[in-house]
């Protein structure tokens, strides 16, 4: 059974997702199976896009104190 997404690092999940890509090109599975890795991968993309938009946000919240020191603004995150 795989791995819980949700527990998977980034770049776990962006391996996985290869893995999926080149498994899917190489056209050596059953309709079925290719339905299931499918439907995996595509939770893998939302997990991985998620993840980005997350990091991309934190980015966007880095300020410089009035010490010249970076700092972040706290920031929340929809599920």
């Amino acid at each position: 059974m795989p791995q819980d997404i949700n527990t998977l690092t980034f770049e776990a999940a962006l391996k996985e997702l290869e893995d999926i890509v080149r498994l899917l090109e190489r056209g050596e599975t059953t309709l079925d199976q290719a339905i299931g890795t499918y439907e995996r991968g595509t939770a893998l993309k939302a997990f991985c896009d998620k993840k980005l938009k997350e990091c991309q946000l934190k980015v966007e919240q880095i300020v410089e104190s009035g010490s010249g020191t970076p700092t972040t603004i706290p920031q929340t995150f929809d599920a």
